[in-house]
């Protein structure tokens, strides 16, 4: 599969996760938020907590299991330390959240994935 072709499916893949976290109540703040340790797909806010989001597609749905790994959850904790001082207000609750998708399933919302 080419580039643009992926690239178009994790725009998709990401559209659809910050649709389904609006009906569960969250506002979106970010998108693709870069910085030198890693991006982070989605950041959002429910009230008093602040969800960093990766959101992963893939073609089969079997394979979603395999799509995320602690390297990659690493990566988006260290993107997130850099930026929650952007996003999240004293008190607040932060964590780092999996949004699973697939074509014909449910997504599948992985709640606070990263536990250092």
């Amino acid at each position: 599969m080419s580039r643009a072709k992926r690239e178009r499916q994790g725009r998709r893949a990401e559209n659809l996760a910050a649709w389904f976290l609006r009906l569960k109540g969250w506002h979106i703040l970010a998108r693709r938020v870069k910085n030198s340790r890693g991006e982070i797909d989605l950041i959002a806010r429910r009230r008093r907590t602040v969800a960093f989001v990766e959101v992963k597609w893939r073609n089969r749905a079997k394979n979603l299991d395999q799509a995320i790994d602690a390297y990659r959850l690493r990566r988006v904790a260290a993107a997130a330390e850099a930026e929650a001082h952007r996003y999240a207000r004293t008190g607040d609750d932060m964590r780092i959240d999996v949004l699973l998708l697939a074509p014909g399933r449910f997504p599948r919302h992985i709640v606070n994935a990263y536990q250092p």
